[in-house]
């Protein structure tokens, strides 16, 4: 439980969110330059390539925490670039990354690791990173009260 007197938690609420837009903005810019690709189109890329190359286009919805239509607009733009491919299954959808999309994501991970370096890990101290790492696990670990928070209805969770 947090120490915090009154007004500091509002206060550290704006730093952190002011800390987080900065680096955000700084290696968003620096990725979509090398890479040519808009953000959302990155962040699907991304998401793709850490699942294995493919998902169910609900599940990449989800992973975003995105709008189903607002995905299924993204991925007809982003197939017609051939990053992308679409095939209908069983109950749903399923994309998959492309030859150019692959491609795409494998040169542009060094420019996302180089940006993310010089704009936020080269600005802590030695053991910053992993303790803000840990931070960073324990918030996420909440992810379920968050949602419960959004819902109104308990998180049944893994």
């Amino acid at each position: 439980m947090s120490t915090l007197g009154p007004g500091e938690a509002t206060e550290l609420w704006l730093r952190w969110k002011r800390a987080h837009e900065m680096v955000r903005a700084a290696v968003i810019a620096e990725t979509t330059a090398a890479s040519g690709v808009s953000e959302p189109e990155l962040g699907v890329l991304v998401c793709l390539h850490e699942s294995g190359g493919s998902l169910r286009q609900n599940a990449l919805a989800a992973a975003l925490g995105w709008d189903r239509t607002r995905l299924s607009h993204l991925l007809t733009r982003m197939a017609d670039r051939g990053y992308v491919a679409r095939d209908k299954v069983p109950n749903g959808v399923e994309v998959a990354l492309c030859p150019a999309g692959s491609h795409l994501i494998d040169a542009t991970l060094p420019t996302l690791e180089m940006a993310t370096r010089r704009h936020l890990l080269d600005r802590l101290g030695p053991d910053d990173a992993k303790t803000l790492k840990a931070l960073i696990d324990g918030l996420l670990s909440g992810e379920g009260v968050a949602a419960e928070a959004k819902t109104g209805a308990p998180n049944a969770g893994p």
